[in-house]
């Protein structure tokens, strides 16, 4: 199996079917479907949102503040990944129902890492999440300031999706990808309070959420 140079297997146990299984959600069958997603839906559904909002924005501004209106939209996602994995799908509420809807939000994925089809956003959670973002950025910026900064909003959705199906499924012989890969793999396997930047890891750095392992090894580094 691979090692990373911190020893960690980024690999997961593809022999564990309880890791790859995909139970049943929801007594209706329809809906128990649409909880499941093939990883290629979201580029089918939210490319062409892209493009217009792309058309939009260099129609009523030049590529420089559409780049960097993107950018900006593109860190709002980050923060929106880092602080919504953190905090609304780790909390555990005391309830049945509370417990029930985490397992549902988050839980199931914790449970079952390694189901294909459980690995991106389904369209009706990622839709009202754009409809929100829609209504955020029209009211902060109007329109169509807002229309950059909802593109590069959804372009920072659409690859925590892709990242995150990566980090499951593929076997990264890059640097980046073996990183991602690997930090993503220690928040299942090694502490889930640790490390929620799933696409944006170095969020965990600036807000100390990193794995404890490397911040001893930032420690020692700084010391020598």
């Amino acid at each position: 199996m691979t090692q990373t140079r911190n020893n960690f297997d980024y690999t997961i146990p593809q022999h564990v079917d309880r890791l790859k299984a995909s139970p049943r959600l929801f007594e209706n069958a329809l809906l128990d479907k649409l909880s499941r997603v093939h990883w290629s839906t979201p580029v089918f559904v939210y490319t062409p949102v892209i493009i217009l909002l792309a058309v939009w924005s260099l129609q009523a501004f030049s590529f420089p503040v559409v780049l960097i209106a993107g950018a900006f939209g593109y860190l709002l996602w980050t923060l929106t990944e880092y602080f919504g994995h953190r905090f609304p799908f780790h909390y555990k509420h005391p309830s049945k129902i509370g417990a029930r809807l985490h397992f549902l939000v988050h839980g199931v994925h914790h449970d079952h890492p390694n189901d294909p089809l459980r690995l991106v956003m389904p369209v009706l959670l990622s839709i009202p999440i754009m409809l929100i973002a829609f209504l955020v950025v029209r009211v902060l910026f109007g329109l169509p300031y807002g229309y950059p900064v909802l593109m590069g909003f959804i372009i920072g959705y659409l690859a925590y999706d892709m990242v995150h199906y990566y980090t499951h499924h593929a076997h990264p012989t890059t640097r980046l990808g073996q990183t991602l890969r690997r930090l993503h793999l220690m928040h299942h396997f090694r502490d889930p309070t640790r490390g929620f930047g799933v696409s944006a890891p170095w969020w965990d750095y600036v807000f100390g959420t990193q794995h404890e392992k490397q911040k001893r090894e930032r420690a020692a580094d700084a010391a020598d």
